[in-house]
Parts: structure tokens; C-alpha cells; sequence
């Protein structure tokens, strides 16, 4: 049986919204709503009185915001991209502009782009742990490994308590084959939040490639190499009878060579959906 792989969904932080306003100005308080409903998760609400905001007046940049942020609260992560660009052409150095941006880019895989986008957020002095979360998944998608732990560094050192950190870590070294290692970030993860969704299958993957004793990767080793020495590890072991490190051993070399963190779309650790 192959192992399937899925990344753990990241939930942003309840989306700011500006204090209600009087009650003369009822398009705004809807506003303010809106912003509650989208942090609670009630996006069909959300979407219905956003509406009732706009048909009653309400326009401008706090409604271009909270369009923004339904649209990546419900996954449309394009049409979510296309309002924060115009956003940031008048608030360039916004961190949480540049934060989300970002995460929409990598759902939709501009890569060049989202790796941009949080630079720049990283750069801000109140970047928060998601945008050194979401830049630590750019640099895995790159193989850039030394980003990549210095970015879930940071992102610890910020929240300590988010277990998508130590899980998107996790997946970072198993993309380098780094078994051990990421057995022991999964295993920190699952003592912050054993909860995390996909968290107890992560852990066994990582468990079963120990146990099977599987290849680890080499320093500057391409996907396409370490992927045929994976396949060849389990061409052996299946030839031997031995099915379970065979099983093991074919799944990574099929994860490998899809590039896992494209399969999946999530990935924490890196992403994050207002909420």
C-alpha cells in the first residue's frame, strides 16, 4: 500500500478590522461584521453581508480588503492575489499585505513571485511567524534548505506554540531524506498540538522510512537522482520479499519525484487562510 501525503492547512490570524463605526454610517458597522465573520469562519455570511455593505454604499479600500480576504478564506486564492496586488501598489511596505500576497502566490504556484513577496514581508519589523513560515516553504520549493531552516527558525523564535512550524520543518527534511530529523520535528509538533490535522500520519511516514532503513538523500543531490535511488532501494528489498520496506521505499521515491509540496498545495506550515 502506498502512503499517501497531505500537508497541514495553516489558519491565519482573525483578520484586523477597523473599530465599528456610528450608527449613522450602517455600511461601515456592516463592514466591521464582515471582517467577524470572515475570523469566525462564517464565510457565506461574510459573503452576504458584504454585499448588503457594497449595495448600500460601501466601497473603497476596506471593502477591497475584505474581499481579499474571503477570497483566500475560501480558497480562491487567484482572485484573492490579483486585490492584494492592487492593495500593495498604495501600501507597499504593509506586512500583512505583503504576508498574504505572498501565501496566494505559493497556492497558486508563482513561485518567483511569493518568494518576492515575502522578502519583503520579512523585511517588515513586525512580520509576523506565518510569513517566515510561508517564506521557509519558498525556500523548500527551491532546495534551498539553509533558507529554509533559517526561516523556521524565525518563525519558532516568534510563536513557540504553533505546531505548523515544527510540521512544515518536518516536511522540509524529508525532502532532503533527513528521516531522523524529521521523525523528531513531527514528534515536537504532535507535543504542542497532536490534534494538527495529517500531524499522526506524517510522524508514521517519517517512522516507516526509518524502519525501513531507506537511502538518505546526499549533499547537492537533484530530485531526479535521490528519487531513482529510492526506487532502486525498493526494487532490491522487493526482490528480497521485503514488502514493507519496498512499500516505503517506492512511496518516497514517488513523493520525491512529484515534488511533494506540489501534490499537496498545502503546506503549512507555509500557508496561511485569514481566519
Amino acid at each position: 500500500m502506498i502512503l499517501s501525503l497531505s500537508l497541514a492547512l495553516l489558519l491565519a490570524d482573525p483578520v484586523t478590522v477597523a473599530p465599528a463605526a456610528p450608527a449613522d454610517h450602517p455600511s461601515q458597522i456592516s463592514l466591521t461584521e464582515v471582517g467577524r465573520a470572515i475570523g469566525a469562519g462564517r464565510l457565506d455570511q461574510a459573503k452576504s453581508m458584504l454585499g448588503t455593505a457594497i449595495a448600500a454604499g460601501a466601497k473603497g479600500e476596506p471593502v477591497d480588503r475584505l474581499l481579499a480576504d474571503l477570497a483566500m478564506a475560501r480558497g480562491e486564492y487567484q482572485q484573492a492575489l490579483g486585490i492584494y496586488r492592487q492593495l500593495l501598489a498604495n501600501h507597499p511596505d504593509e506586512a500583512l499585505l505583503l504576508e498574504r500576497a505572498g501565501i496566494s502566490s505559493l497556492r497558486v504556484a508563482q513561485l518567483a513571485e511569493a518568494t518576492s513577496l515575502l522578502d519583503r514581508a520579512t523585511r517588515q519589523p513586525d512580520a509576523s511567524w506565518r510569513a517566515w513560515n510561508g517564506r521557509g516553504v519558498a525556500a523548500d520549493r527551491q532546495g534551498r534548505w539553509d533558507e529554509a531552516d533559517a526561516a523556521y527558525a524565525r518563525a519558532f523564535a516568534l510563536d513557540p506554540s504553533r505546531a505548523e512550524i515544527s510540521n512544515n520543518q518536518g516536511w522540509s527534511f524529508m525532502l532532503r531524506g533527513r528521516w531522523q530529523d524529521a521523525a523528531a520535528a513531527f514528534e515536537r509538533a504532535a507535543t504542542i498540538d497532536p490534534k494538527l490535522p495529517r500531524l499522526a500520519n506524517n510522524l508514521e511516514l517519517a517512522r516507516a522510512a526509518i524502519a525501513a532503513d531507506l537511502p538518505q538523500r546526499m549533499v547537492g543531490e537533484s530530485d531526479e537522482s535521490f528519487s531513482a535511488r529510492l526506487n532502486d532501494a525498493g526494487v532490491v528489498a522487493a526482490a528480497a520479499g521485503e514488502t514493507k520496506r519496498a512499500e516505503a521505499a517506492f512511496a518516497q521515491a514517488l513523493e520525491v519525484r512529484s515534488r511533494w509540496y506540489a501534490r499537496a498545495a498545502d503546506n503549512l506550515a507555509a500557508l496561511a487562510t485569514p481566519k
